[in-house]
């Protein structure tokens, strides 16, 4: 049942990190992805005509206007493809005279990997329903957003929209078959900013190109993968940050089998090493982004000392951060 009395609400999501490599992922295999706790903000307020309107700067897209009746027409600009599809089938169940005017605002650069698109879809789909008095579970705000994502990329693991939604750190399993709470606290994390960012799509047809070619060695490299997921809980409720870091170093090593490691990532992750971490991975895609050392208390500083001396731009967030969160109404 919809009820229509409020007039705008506000909603935020947490960016994402994945804690390994990805690409296994995508085939249907595990992996561990965390919140992170820089936020992106999503307001939803009804305009009172049969207009959708979006200021989205910090996603490079602002005054961004269309009759409702257009929604998902042409060619979408990349900064509103997720939100415009979503409210477009949104409309398709329930049907508005009215449209709205989105604003959004985020902590974070987009530049980072921290899956700022998905963060803003949850954002906007949470302050969506939640105006119109929808009252969506976890899954059903995952299928509304997963839906949407796969409608314009063809296809999607939805972690990152897992991180956002329920927030914590979590084994995943696409699409959300498998949403698993990890109890992971003091993580002696660091995570530095490569300089550069991961061309993502290119990745993964870089490596499916080698799936299709070399089914049999690729698909053993994403065995190793999920291996690393499946362990990881336990070892994290253990707090056996050691056996995490040669986690990482088997992570890193499949990135490398996979070549969508470069020598920026792999000079960072020696860095880390040689000043003392435990282990070193790329997150997520590789090709750029972030690096994740896990490192004893004693090693942290000589760690990050070691990153920021080539260059490596140090990114203070607490993982595990709370997932979409309703922030503000008015009636």
């Amino acid at each position: 049942m919809m009820k229509n009395e409020l007039k705008q609400v506000t909603a935020s999501a947490p960016g994402k990190l994945m804690l390994s490599v990805g690409y296994a992922v995508v085939h249907g295999y595990p992996t561990i992805v965390t919140a992170v706790d820089q936020r992106l903000f999503a307001t939803v307020t009804k305009n009172g005509v049969d207009v959708f309107h979006l200021d989205a700067p910090d996603l490079g897209l602002t005054s961004y206007t269309k009759v409702m009746a257009d929604l998902g027409k042409k060619d979408l600009p990349k900064a509103v493809r997720f939100i415009e599809i979503l409210y477009k089938n949104f409309l398709e169940k329930y049907p508005q005279k009215e449209g709205i005017i989105v604003t959004t605002r985020s902590d974070f650069s987009s530049t980072y990997g921290f899956g700022s698109s998905s963060a803003v879809t949850v954002a906007f789909a949470k302050a969506l329903t939640t105006l119109y008095g929808l009252e969506l579970t976890n899954q059903e705000l995952f299928d509304l957003c997963y839906q949407a994502v796969t409608e314009v990329q063809g296809v999607g693991s939805g972690y990152d929209l897992a991180a956002a939604i329920w927030g914590g750190t979590l084994y995943y399993v696409s699409p959300a078959k498998v949403v698993k709470p990890i109890s992971l606290s003091d993580f002696p994390l660091v995570i530095a900013y490569s300089g550069e960012k991961a061309d993502t799509p290119t990745l993964i047809r870089l490596v499916d190109a080698k799936l299709d070619k070399d089914p049999e060695r690729i698909d053993t490299i994403f065995k190793r993968i999920a291996a690393i997921a499946k362990a990881f809980g336990n070892l994290a409720e253990q707090k056996n940050w050691k056996a995490i870091g040669d986690l990482f170093n088997e992570s890193q090593e499949c990135a490398r089998e996979l070549g969508v490691s470069n020598n920026r990532l792999e000079n960072l992750i020696n860095a880390a090493l040689d000043a003392g971490a435990y282990g070193a991975t790329s997150s997520g895609a590789a090709g750029g982004d972030c690096i994740l050392a896990i490192a004893p208390p004693e090693a942290q500083e000589n760690v990050i000392k070691a990153l920021e001396k080539i260059g490596g731009k140090i990114i203070d967030v607490t993982i595990g951060a709370a997932g979409v969160t309703v922030e503000e109404i008015q009636e």
